[in-house]
């Protein structure tokens, strides 16, 4: 059909012609109301935005000097996030002279992967970043 012809349909229907696909040949046309699809379109991408947060980046920071029931109840949290299909970073984060042993936040890393390895996967190494080493993991 012609764009004139279609340009008339569409005016004696009292809609819009809205282009769907400019770049086929020959492109694609459809006769709707203009408000009517923008409203379709925004709900559709909506909808996708909200099924898109299930992969959000969650975050837990430890400390060098934690307790042994405070990083089971922080181990604890970490798996109800892998469970609900997030990926988590762990921070561990140095105050003051920590910085000189390195070693013992990289210690801990390892300590909390081991804990970790039956329900996670790490996907990013440690790695510093001024205070701060982290890695990532995500579920199994």
């Amino acid at each position: 059909m012609s764009r004139q012809e279609a340009l008339k349909l569409a005016e004696e229907a009292g809609v819009d012609l809205v282009e769907i696909s400019p770049s086929a040949n020959p492109p694609v046309a459809k006769i709707t109301d203009w408000g009517k699809y923008q409203y379709q379109k925004m709900k559709e991408q909506q909808k996708n935005r909200k099924s898109s947060k299930a992969g959000e980046l969650k975050q837990m920071r430890f400390g060098l000097k934690i307790g042994g029931g405070d990083l089971d109840i922080k181990l604890r949290k970490i798996r109800s996030f892998l469970e609900a299909g997030h990926k988590v970073r762990i921070q561990i984060f140095y105050r003051g002279r920590e910085m000189a042993h390195k070693e013992l936040g990289y210690e801990m890393i390892d300590k909390i992967i081991a804990k970790l390895e039956d329900d996670a996967v790490v996907e990013q190494k440690p790695q510093m970043a001024g205070r701060n080493l982290s890695v990532v993991v995500r579920s199994k």
